[in-house]
């Protein structure tokens, strides 16, 4: 494996880093915050192409166009019926040689990549003969505002992380551009800015059986951003996020509706919530939407903490920033929304059709968590790989209390300038065990996510569920 200068640094200075309980841990100095633009881009990447140019440098806004940049909601609802080439704004932009493949990691081949490969990754060449990685030229193109970029050298000088979950002095955007510790790694991609101060979203999912029979869920979710919301930064305490989620189907779970207010905070469980149950017409706080209980709908295959790649309180892991790695993760994937492909083309046996999957070598941070003694977790170990550019979390490596890998985790990133910002439609969780998977965040046979609507926060209280599910 080959290792640059800054990444030979980072994996060196963390080697005696673990868990982040205690005091504090050091905000960065003045001069290494000034690095922050010149030496890093602003957000704390290596701009820089890697060693033998397989990973180019970072290009950030100059890689889409004056119209990708100002794409209205209407506008994108209009290009998916009558053109929806367009939607594929790497391609449009840079034009048809980014979209040449290089070549094909195989079942047969993999061996020779493995350096750049996940556990998971290599877990699913060795089960499935029929499974591929076709690999394209890497393109770097997520970027920010201004002000987000400055509200991240802010947070450099000023952000503070206090055990796991309870942070100080960070405001808008990333907290910790130059991360000293695994946690710190995982709160930048909770923190990231999401570009949007609210969001529909139309999310599709299936359960897929190990035969490839599947069943989709249909779902529509609300959310508000507290954090990083640049048209009211009026944060209301430490919310994160409001999200609302609503089932319309299959009919036997139809009309269920979850409200979770997403925060962080010292001694907190990462989130409150409470469901509505339409049959008994009842509001009830949800005392367990978190950690390692099954998400809604999902059969078993994802835990809470899973979704969106991870969330809630870290609390119950160390976390141990590993460094560094050139690894191929789904990037770039607008092909995998292109409504063109019904759910019907993306589901296979096994795994998600691969015909549609772009893979690109980037550089990504690794952070391994590790259950902590005398706590509970179906997962005893975790891998995580986000791209240094977004700070998107793309890859998990999942493992069981045996330390067998158990699930693989994959959400494929793309980047959407007219935000600006960076998301993983869909994701998936591969149970290596079982041979089933849970596909998520789907878009192809729906609506446009709608980021231009506004919500107010009276709209995510508690007493206004019941009044909701009525309506339906």
């Amino acid at each position: 494996m080959r290792f640059s200068r800054a990444m030979l640094r980072w994996t060196m200075c963390t080697l005696l880093l673990c868990g982040v309980s205690g005091p504090a841990v050091a905000k960065v100095s003045e001069a290494e915050a000034a690095q922050l633009g010149k030496t890093l881009t602003p957000l704390g990447a290596e701009p820089g192409p890697n060693q033998d140019g397989t990973i180019p440098a970072w290009k950030g806004a100059a890689v889409f166009t004056e119209e990708q940049k100002h794409y209205t909601y209407a506008q994108l609802e209009k290009l998916r019926k009558t053109d929806p080439d367009r939607l594929n704004m790497t391609r449009t932009a840079q034009g048809e040689a980014v979209d040449k493949p290089l070549f094909t990691i195989t079942a047969q081949n993999y061996t020779q990549y493995a350096e750049h490969l996940s556990a998971g990754h290599q877990e699913m060449f060795r089960r499935y003969p029929d499974y591929k990685m076709i690999v394209y030229p890497s393109v770097r193109g997520h970027f920010a505002p201004e002000e987000i970029n400055e509200a991240v050298k802010y947070n450099a000088t000023h952000a503070e992380l206090d055990g796991t979950d309870d942070i100080s002095g960070a405001r808008l955007a990333t907290p910790f551009p130059i991360p000293k510790n695994g946690a710190e790694v995982m709160w930048n991609n909770r923190l990231k800015f999401r570009g949007v101060s609210a969001v529909r979203r139309y999310n599709n999912q299936a359960i897929v059986d190990a035969d490839g029979s599947f069943q989709i869920s249909k779902l529509i979710e609300d959310v508000r951003f507290e954090y990083g919301n640049l048209k009211d930064k009026s944060r209301e305490n430490n919310v994160i996020v409001y999200y609302l989620q609503r089932t319309l189907s299959p009919a036997r779970v139809a009309g269920q509706i979850t409200l979770v207010h997403e925060i962080f905070g010292k001694g907190t469980s990462g989130r409150n919530a409470w469901i509505y149950n339409p049959g008994l017409a009842r509001v009830n706080r949800a005392p367990e939407v978190g950690f390692d209980n099954p998400s809604l709908g999902s059969d078993g295959l994802q835990f809470n903490d899973q979704i969106d790649m991870f969330n809630g309180s870290l609390s119950r892991y160390d976390w141990k920033l590993i460094g560094k790695r050139e690894i191929y993760i789904p990037y770039n994937a607008y092909t995998m929304s292109d409504p063109r492909y019904k759910y019907k083309d993306i589901i296979r046996k096994g795994h998600i059709n691969q015909d549609l999957a772009r893979y690109e070598l980037h550089r990504v941070w690794v952070v391994e968590a590790n259950l902590r003694p005398g706590h509970a977790h179906q997962f005893k170990r975790r891998t995580f790989y986000l791209d240094e550019d977004s700070w998107t979390l793309s890859l998990v490596d999942c493992y069981d209390n045996r330390d067998k890998l158990w699930k693989l985790q994959e959400g494929h990133v793309i980047t959407l300038p007219f935000l600006p910002g960076s998301t993983t439609v869909p994701e998936v969780i591969y149970d290596l065990q079982s041979g089933r998977y849970f596909i998520t965040a789907m878009v192809n046979e729906d609506n446009v996510n709608n980021f231009e609507l506004s919500f107010d926060r009276e709209y995510f209280l508690p007493k206004n569920l019941r009044s909701l599910g009525e309506r339906r």
